[in-house]
């Protein structure tokens, strides 16, 4: 298998995002809550760059994040965080042991990056608009319905597994995933008063150095 290049700036590891990119949120949390040391090399998404060719050499879809590590090209958040898992076994694991529990995780996990995400992302609400003329309260209710829907299951989901965290006491690969797209509901004016839950644990989590660290307000591209 060839691999694209790796970056200029050598065997350094490099994450390309974009500080509100929840993908790019994921993994940020991910190499912070491992002691993973990066460089950041932002793409904005909003002046079109991840479009540009040099972005498009990196990853054919046009999206963030890229991950360069051990001169390996990586994509797709979720993919990141379990290379991660695999490739450092001696740092903070984000996947349990036991095959049914890793499932368990996966499953909350996938629900909110390939059910709930995808349906309220910069590409999509740009369709709406640009396509289907959608205003900005449009968007809103667009972004409401979905996210409530998704939020709503993992609420009832996480009922029977969660302890401090989702799945237990220790942080896995869904509290990485829960962060992010709270993060964005906020930004949305979701209403999160009916998910007692996921506050709770949003909450206990954003008192994480490593959850503090990768979040938005925190990236050298923030605006």
């Amino acid at each position: 298998m060839t691999e694209r290049p790796i970056p200029p700036s050598g065997d350094k590891r490099v994450l390309y995002g974009y500080w509100r990119s929840s993908a790019a949120y994921r993994v940020r949390i991910a190499l912070h809550h491992k002691g993973l040391a990066f460089d950041n090399a932002p793409v904005s998404l909003i002046r079109g760059e991840q479009s540009l060719a040099e972005h498009l050499a990196r990853n054919p879809q046009g999206l963030v994040p890229v991950l360069y590590d051990a001169g390996a090209v990586l994509t797709q958040s979720l993919a990141i965080c379990e290379y991660l898992d695999e490739a450092y076994p001696d740092t903070a694991r984000l996947l349990p042991a036991h095959p049914l529990e890793r499932a368990r995780v996966r499953a909350m996990a996938q629900l909110i990056a390939c059910d709930v995400h995808p349906l309220a992302n910069l590409r999509v609400l740009k369709y709406l608009e640009a396509e289907l003329g959608l205003d900005a309260a449009g968007k809103q209710a667009w972004v409401a319905r979905w996210l409530s829907d998704g939020l709503a299951a993992l609420e009832a989901l996480a009922a029977p597994l969660a302890g401090d965290y989702l799945f237990g006491d220790a942080v896995t690969l869904a509290d990485v995933c829960l962060v992010p797209q709270l993060y964005n509901a906020r930004r949305f004016d979701v209403d999160l008063a009916p998910y007692p839950l996921l506050r709770r644990i949003d909450a206990t989590l954003a008192e994480l150095p490593s959850f503090q660290a990768a979040h938005p307000s925190q990236q050298p591209d923030a605006a």
